[in-house]
């Protein structure tokens, strides 16, 4: 591939490059499909958490442990990790 002839589907200005990126790419979406998986299984998983606590005649929610799950992905990816966390909870239990 010339200097000067980009690969559209990569951005990439040489074929060793456009290569590289397209295995890279390949992994990521691998990575892409595992975080989905373990979403929806996460999901799944606190809603029965949800489910069985409310049966039992307990609460809706637990505001001690959501807490100690958004500081856990606050601790590990920054102020970021808050947001993530907030999702994760939602996709769990809904909206508040």
């Amino acid at each position: 591939m010339n200097a000067d002839v980009i690969d559209q589907p990569t951005g990439a200005g040489a074929e060793g490059a456009a290569d590289e990126i397209r295995g890279i790419r390949e992994r990521i979406d691998e990575i892409d499909q595992q975080i989905i998986d373990l979403w929806l299984e996460r999901a799944r998983l606190s809603q029965q958490v949800g489910r069985t606590r409310m049966a039992s005649g307990g609460t809706r929610l637990v505001l001690s442990r959501e807490r100690e799950i958004v500081e856990r992905f606050r601790e590990a990816l920054g102020a970021d990790g808050t947001q993530v966390a907030l999702m994760i909870l939602r996709a769990g239990r809904g909206p508040l």
